[in-house]
């Protein structure tokens, strides 16, 4: 990627020392918004329990928040080249730190639904942004991608840690803390952004109309398309509110494809597409999505439900994932070196799909059987998406990282929320729609692993499917500096 420094460049960083406090606040927001995906997961028996709610109210207490992030990504990115990529990132976190606030006032499943969702706006302001930012805070091409890789492991670690977290929490306060939680971080990441990254200069922005109908559309297709996943196990696959929202799922995408094609300013150049980095990178990175929100989702349930464990035991058995994301940097660093990108994240979509296959199995064979499926997948999270996050921004014009990294993000919150609606809609409709409380009866324990065993042996040909798609779009790079 070519250098924009001029001398009139804003201030920058020669060492990821000298820039700690800009670089910690943007690694303090990308934290936030990436654990607030998961924090929740662990406190969704707790929250069933004490707002009276089944499965699928449950499935959209998380999948709202993917599906509000995930839709306006692009949408984010488009005005934060507009408007001022900081100036943006302020606003987002202001507005993110006060809607935690009112989960206080939270009577009912709809009204989490409706915050969770509010968040998720918030956070999509937060998200392109902060990744984008770190570019500006280096000349130096090495320095960008060590900082950028330490935003992913950042991110990557924060969606992995919600349940931890979470679930060691819940030993001590209710559930409305894990989001009251929030305002504090936020706070203290707004005041490092406005502190220590310089001010967009009006020359780095574009004038260019912002496309509202493109963001629309957007969202409308993302939207419609997880809800007939849910409406199918409420209302039956083939009512009329189920078809009606699987057909205006595809219109909407039709729409918006035709749309970005004809506006002089689309919100998403399908140009991009064309290069090969870019489609694969988007692809392989929607398919370790899907991995990662469905093993997490699916995972809580089990550990709360079939094993009854407690929030914080359920938390703690993520430890194989956090401690293994941290150690598969010299892995992934060597697997790019020595056969080179697209070689590398193909091992990744085989490390990814026999995962989730071992998942399959290991659901009835006891928690060590789970623990090295939950290694295994994590190894290859960590070299997917890695080298997929970092060659993606890497193939982006210099003036468009911000779209870069938005697109990079909407792929992973799509396929999070595709994840957890897949997950939550086998599990209802194999084995119930209501999760009861307390202990169950062994009849039941045994219909969950049924559906467990085939949610994931189907998410294990799909998501192999994709990541190895996108794998092969890939050049052979066997740049490593991002590893670094």
């Amino acid at each position: 990627m070519t250098s924009t420094a001029t001398v009139s460049q804003p201030r920058t960083y020669t060492s990821l020392r000298a820039a700690w406090i800009p670089l910690a606040a943007l690694c303090l927001a990308f934290f936030v918004e990436m654990v607030d995906n998961t924090l929740l997961t662990i406190a969704l028996p707790t929250i069933g329990r004490d707002l009276g709610s089944g499965t699928t109210a449950l499935q959209w207490v998380t999948g709202a928040y993917s599906l509000t992030f995930g839709g306006l990504l692009l949408t984010a990115g488009s005005m934060a080249d507009r408007l001022g990529r900081r100036r943006v990132l302020l606003v987002g976190l202001a507005v993110f730190g006060l809607i935690s606030l009112c989960v206080v006032a939270v009577t009912s499943a709809g009204e989490l639904i409706a915050l969770r969702a509010a968040l998720g706006i918030a956070a999509a302001m937060m998200a392109p942004i902060t990744n984008s930012l770190v570019f500006r805070l280096f000349d130096e091409q090495a320095l960008r991608m060590r900082a950028m890789t330490l935003m992913i492991i950042v991110g990557m670690s924060g969606f992995i840690l919600g349940p931890v977290l979470g679930g060691t929490a819940l030993a001590h306060v209710r559930w409305e803390w894990l989001l009251v939680v929030n305002a504090p971080i936020a706070l203290i990441a707004w005041f490092g952004v406005r502190k220590g990254v310089p001010a967009d200069r009006p020359e780095d922005l574009t004038d260019d109309t912002l496309d509202v109908p493109g963001a629309v559309l957007s969202i409308v297709a993302i939207g419609l398309a997880c809800f007939s996943l849910t409406s199918g196990v409420e209302h039956g696959w083939l009512s009329v509110i189920t078809l009606a929202s699987i057909f205006g799922a595809l219109a909407a995408g039709v729409a918006f494809v035709r749309h970005e094609r004809r506006t002089d300013s689309p919100m998403l150049d399908l140009g991009l597409f064309s290069n090969g980095t870019v489609r694969g990178a988007t692809i392989a990175q929607l398919g370790t999505a899907i991995a990662m929100a469905s093993v997490m989702f699916g995972l809580i349930l089990h550990f709360q439900y079939a094993y009854g464990w407690s929030p914080v035991r359920a938390g703690l058995a993520n430890l194989p994932m956090i401690v293994t994301m941290i150690a598969a940097t010299p892995v992934s660093e060597w697997l790019a070196k020595r056969f080179g990108h697209r070689i590398a994240c193909l091992v990744g979509a085989v490390l990814l799909a026999g995962a989730l296959a071992g998942m399959s199995w290991g659901v009835e064979h006891g928690y060590a059987a789970i623990a090295v499926s939950m290694v295994m997948m994590t190894v290859g999270l960590r070299t997917v998406m890695t080298i997929c996050a970092v060659a993606l921004v890497d193939a982006m014009p210099a003036n468009r990282t911000s779209i870069g990294t938005a697109l990079n993000d909407t792929a992973q919150e799509v396929g999070s929320s595709v994840g957890t609606a897949v997950v939550g809609t086998m599990i209802a409709a194999l084995v119930t729609t209501q999760l009861p409380p307390g202990t169950w009866s062994n009849e039941l324990v045994q219909s969950f692993f049924h559906g467990e065993r085939i949610t994931y042996a189907v998410l294990a040909v799909l998501v192999g499917a994709i990541a190895a798609f996108g794998s092969l779009s890939l050049t052979s790079s066997r740049s490593t500096e991002e590893a670094h």
